[in-house]
């Protein structure tokens, strides 16, 4: 199903189940930052959520696995926001928009998640498994941008044209909030998005479908 699909509403049980593993998540990355993966049980992260423990491992196989809905709820948005590309835009365009959208906070809200994201990329520097998951994620919304970008694109577009722009918009984001992530403590700059653009950019050089 492409992400341009219309589908139903989520249920109500839907939307309690996704509201505590968010809670759960924002919980897991909030410890990871202050105290670090080997500093931080299951039981802590429970505790911080306000759930019980087999709350979090009915949602959850590890400590790590429960920061993957709070990463995945960025790349949802910023598929969405691409899929609602006005006709005629160029894609390379649109996607440049969108890219520097998605890493530019609209409210306080959106600014603490991206810190909370930043936190997070951090406590992962010295821990596989939390490094894993955001590789995973970044792959599974890599796979699901190929479906928007097709639909963009038109029936006629080059697969593999298509396959290369996902992977390096994907990059691209990536790559920014890392690099952003390993700065100092207190150097923000201008954010992960000018970074992003730059990635972007240079990663889609030369690829024919974002050609002019």
């Amino acid at each position: 199903m492409s992400d341009k699909t219309p589908s139903r509403a989520p249920s109500l049980t839907e939307r309690r189940k996704a509201a505590t593993q968010l809670d759960i998540a924002r919980a897991a990355v909030e410890l990871f930052t202050e105290r670090g993966p080997d500093g931080t049980t299951a039981e802590d992260i429970a505790l911080r959520a306000g759930v019980a423990l087999r709350t979090f491992y009915r949602y959850f196989r590890s400590k790590q696995d429960a920061v993957a809905p709070l990463l995945a709820g960025g790349a949802d948005r910023w598929r969405a926001d691409l899929a609602a590309t006005a006709p005629g835009t160029p894609l390379a365009d649109a996607l440049e928009r969108s890219v520097v959208t998605s890493l530019t906070p609209a409210d306080a809200e959106a600014g603490e998640e991206l810190l909370r994201t930043r936190g997070l990329l951090r406590a992962a520097a010295d821990d596989p498994a939390l490094r894993a998951v955001w590789y995973r994620v970044n792959q599974e919304s890599e796979e699901r941008l190929r479906e928007v970008l097709a639909g963009l694109a038109g029936p006629d577009a080059d697969p593999l044209g298509v396959r290369l722009a996902a992977a390096a918009a994907t990059d691209a984001i990536r790559l920014a909030l890392e690099s952003w992530a390993e700065g100092e403590p207190g150097d923000g700059g201008d954010g992960p998005a000018p970074l992003a653009a730059r990635c972007l950019r240079e990663l889609t050089r030369g690829i024919d479908l974002l050609m002019p």
